[in-house]
C-alpha cells in the first residue's frame, strides 16, 4: 500500500514539474515585449531577423524577433503587414509563415488521453488502498471480513463476575487443548455455543477469553458484516470464513450480534427469499450440514435470542446456550477491582459499598462508572479517585448530568421539593421498596425537574405482589404530595403515571395478580416487531379488555389512596423534607433519614 502511495505521489510530482517547465518556457518566449520596443531595437540595429506567424484570424499574428545577442523576443500584433513593411524598410530579414493547421492529436487526443490515464491510475490506487495490498475490494466482495487473532492476550483471569459462565466453558477450552481425550471415548464436543444476555454483560469479552485460554486462532466478525446489497455476497462470505477457519483448525469463530443474520426466516415485508435468508441458510449448512468442520467451534453473542431462527438453535448447531446475566454483589465487587487496577483510589473509597449500591449494573456500566469518576478526578487536578467522585458519577450514570445553571422559579422549586419528598418518604416507610440514596431538586439532563435516587437493599430476582404494590405507591407519591399540599396537580407526574399504569397492567395481564385469575391476557408484542403477522388477531374480547382496564384502575386507585393515607400521617416530615430541599437543593441518605428522628413540630 505504501509503495502504491509513493508511486502516485511520484506521478503527481512529475506532472507538476512538466507544467512548471512548460510555463517557464512559455514565459521566456512570450515576455512582455511591445511594438514600440521592437521599433526602438530596429533603430539601434539590435534586430537580426523577424519571423511572422499568422493566426487564423488574418491579418493578426505573432512576431518573433531574434536579437543580435541571441535573445528572442515575441509579441502579438493586429496587422502583420505593417511589421513586414517596417522590417523590409530597414533591411531586416523577414520570413512569413503560413497559417498553421490544427493538430487534432495535440489539441484533443493527447489531453483526453492524459486525463484518462490519470483517472485510471487514481481510481486503481484508491481501490487498492481500500482493499489492502494488491487485492481490490471491488473484486473481493465475497471474501470474509473476519479478523483473525493468533495470540489473544485475554484470559479467564481478566473476566470477573462470571464464575458459573466460565465453568460452563471450561470443557470447550479443554477440548481445544486436548481434542483426542474426547474423541477416544466417542464424545462429540458442542459445535456451537450461544452467549445470550443484556448488553454490556461481557459476552464478547468471554469469547475472547476462551480463545486466550485455549491458545488457538480466533476469528471475529459481526453479523452485519455478512449482509450486503449484492445478492449472494453473504453466503459467499460464510463459505470463505469457514474455509479459512478449516486451514487453522482447531480454532474459534466468534459471530457478534448474530441476530443481524440469523433472524427467523419468513419474517418481514420482503418475503422469504432475500439476501439475509440465503446467508442464514449457508450458515446452517456450514455448522451442521454435509460438510465436516472438525475442530471449529462457533461462538455467537446476542441479546435477542427470542427472534433467532429455530433451526440454528437446535442441537448440532448451537448445542449450548449460556445466559450471561448481570453480576451479583460479589461479582460487581470483583469487576470493580479489575477496572480499578490502573486507577489510584483514595482511602475513603470502599469498593464493597460501591458494589452494594450498584444493583443491576452490568460490567460495562461499572467500567463506565469508574471511568467517569477518573475523569472528574483529573478535572479537579487530583492524582487519585475519592468517594465523592464515584458518588457524583453514580448520579450522572443513573440519572443524568445536573443542570445547575438553569434558572428555576421559587414556585417550581417548591412544587418539585414536595413532589420528590413524597417519593422519598414512601420509599423510606414502605419496607419492600429499598432505601433512599439521594433526593434533589436540581434539574437534570434527562429533562426532570428533580430526582429521588433509590438504592436496592438486595439483588432480588423475583418480585412479590405486595412488593409491586408498594413500588406503585412510591411511584404515585409525588402526585399524591402535590394533591395534599397544593390541592392541585401538575404535569410533572406524567412519567410516574405511565410507569404505574404499566406495572398495574402487568399485574393483571401477565402475572395473574388480580381478581381476573391466572390467565395471561397480554398481547405478544414481539410478533409485530418481527413481522411474522402484522395483522394478528387479539387474544381478548372487547368485554374482557374492559374488565382488564377496570381492574388496572382499581389497583392504581387503591395504591393512590394508601399512599395518600401514609403521607397525611407523616405530613410534618413532608414539610421538613421539602424545606430542607429548598434550602440545600440536594440531600443525602443520612440527612434524609435524620428528618424522621426529629420531634413532632420541628421544621428542620
Amino acid at each position: 500500500m505504501k509503495k502504491q502511495n509513493h508511486s502516485f505521489v511520484f506521478l503527481v510530482i512529475v506532472l507538476l514539474l512538466a507544467v512548471a517547465i512548460w510555463v517557464s518556457f512559455s514565459t521566456r518566449q512570450t515576455s512582455n515585449y511591445t511594438k514600440e520596443q521592437f521599433e526602438e531595437a530596429v533603430a539601434q540595429g539590435q534586430v537580426v531577423s523577424v519571423v511572422i506567424t499568422q493566426n487564423k484570424e488574418v491579418p493578426t499574428g505573432t512576431i518573433q524577433v531574434t536579437m543580435n545577442n541571441s535573445g528572442i523576443r515575441q509579441f502579438h500584433v493586429t496587422d502583420v503587414r505593417e511589421i513586414e513593411s517596417y522590417a523590409k524598410e530597414h533591411n531586416i530579414s523577414v520570413r512569413v509563415e503560413d497559417v498553421p493547421e490544427e493538430n487534432w492529436f495535440l489539441l484533443y487526443v493527447l489531453p483526453s488521453l492524459v486525463v484518462l490515464i490519470i483517472f485510471v491510475f487514481f481510481f486503481s490506487s484508491m481501490m487498492s488502498n481500500q482493499g489492502g495490498g494488491g487485492n481490490s475490494r471491488m473484486m473481493n466482495f465475497g471474501k470474509s471480513r473476519a479478523q483473525m487473532i493468533n495470540d489473544c492476550k485475554i484470559t479467564f483471569a481478566d473476566v470477573a463476575g462470571l464464575q458459573e459462565e466460565k465453568e460452563d466453558l471450561d470443557e470447550i477450552v479443554d477440548f481445544l487443548r486436548k481434542p483426542e481425550k474426547y474423541t477416544e471415548v466417542g464424545a462429540r464436543i458442542p459445535k456451537g455455543v450461544l452467549l445470550e444476555g443484556r448488553p454490556g454483560t461481557g459476552k464478547t469479552l468471554l469469547a475472547k477469553a476462551i480463545a486466550g485460554e485455549a491458545k488457538v486462532p480466533f476469528f471475529s466478525i459481526s453479523g452485519s458484516d455478512f449482509v450486503e446489497m449484492f445478492v449472494g455476497v453473504g453466503a459467499s462470505r460464510v463459505r470463505d470464513l469457514f474455509s479459512e477457519a478449516k486451514k487453522h483448525a482447531p480454532c474459534i469463530i466468534f459471530i457478534d450480534e448474530i441476530d443481524a443474520v440469523a433472524r427467523r426466516r419468513g419474517t418481514g415485508m420482503g418475503g422469504g427469499h432475500d439476501e439475509r435468508e440465503q446467508t442464514l441458510n449457508q450458515l446452517l449448512v456450514e455448522m451442521d450440514g454435509f460438510g465436516i468442520n472438525e475442530g471449529i467451534i462457533v461462538l455467537a453473542a446476542t441479546n435477542r435470542v427470542d427472534i433467532l431462527d429455530p433451526a440454528i438453535l437446535r442441537p448440532g448447531r448451537f448445542d449450548r446456550k449460556i445466559t450471561v446475566s448481570a453480576p451479583d454483589v460479589r461479582g460487581r465487587e470483583d469487576i470493580l477491582k479489575v477496572h480499578s487496577k490502573n486507577k489510584p483510589l483514595g482511602s475513603d473509597v470502599d469498593l464493597k459499598e460501591v458494589a452494594r449500591r450498584t444493583s443491576g449494573f452490568t460490567g460495562a456500566d461499572l467500567e463506565n462508572l469508574l471511568n467517569e469518576a477518573a475523569i472528574k478526578a483529573a478535572r479537579d487536578e487530583r492524582k487519585f479517585l475519592n468517594a465523592e467522585d464515584i458518588k457524583k458519577s453514580f448520579i450522572e450514570v443513573g440519572i443524568g448530568t445536573e443542570k445547575r445553571s438553569h434558572i428555576v422559579s421559587d414556585r417550581d422549586k417548591k412544587i418539585t421539593a414536595y413532589h420528590e419528598s413524597g417519593h422519598a418518604i414512601l420509599m423510606h416507610l414502605l419496607p419492600l421498596t429499598g432505601s433512599v440514596y439521594t433526593v434533589s431538586i436540581i434539574p437534570t439532563g434527562a429533562g426532570a425537574a428533580g430526582y429521588m435516587m433509590p438504592i436496592p437493599d438486595n439483588d432480588d430476582h423475583h418480585e412479590t405482589k405486595e412488593q409491586i404494590r408498594q413500588m406503585l405507591m412510591m411511584t404515585l407519591g409525588g402526585r399524591v404530595a402535590e394533591e395534599i399540599i397544593f390541592d392541585d396537580v401538575t404535569t410533572g407526574a406524567s412519567a410516574d403515571i405511565k410507569q404505574a399504569t404499566k406495572a398495574a397492567r402487568g399485574m393483571v395481564t401477565r402475572y395473574g395478580m388480580s381478581k381476573l385469575g391466572l390467565i395471561c391476557y397480554e398481547e405478544d408484542e414481539d410478533e409485530v416487531f418481527i413481522g411474522r403477522d402484522l395483522a394478528h388477531a387479539k387474544t381478548t374480547s372487547e368485554a374482557k379488555a374492559a374488565e382488564i382496564d377496570a381492574e388496572v384502575k382499581c389497583i392504581i386507585d387503591e395504591c393512590h389512596d394508601e399512599a395518600k393515607r401514609i403521607l397525611e400521617e407523616n405530613i410534618e416530615v413532608l414539610h421538613r423534607c421539602a424545606a430542607l430541599l429548598i434550602e440545600k437543593e440536594r440531600i443525602n441518605r443520612e440527612e434524609f433519614e435524620a428528618l424522621f428522628k426529629k420531634p413532632a413540630g420541628a421544621i428542620i
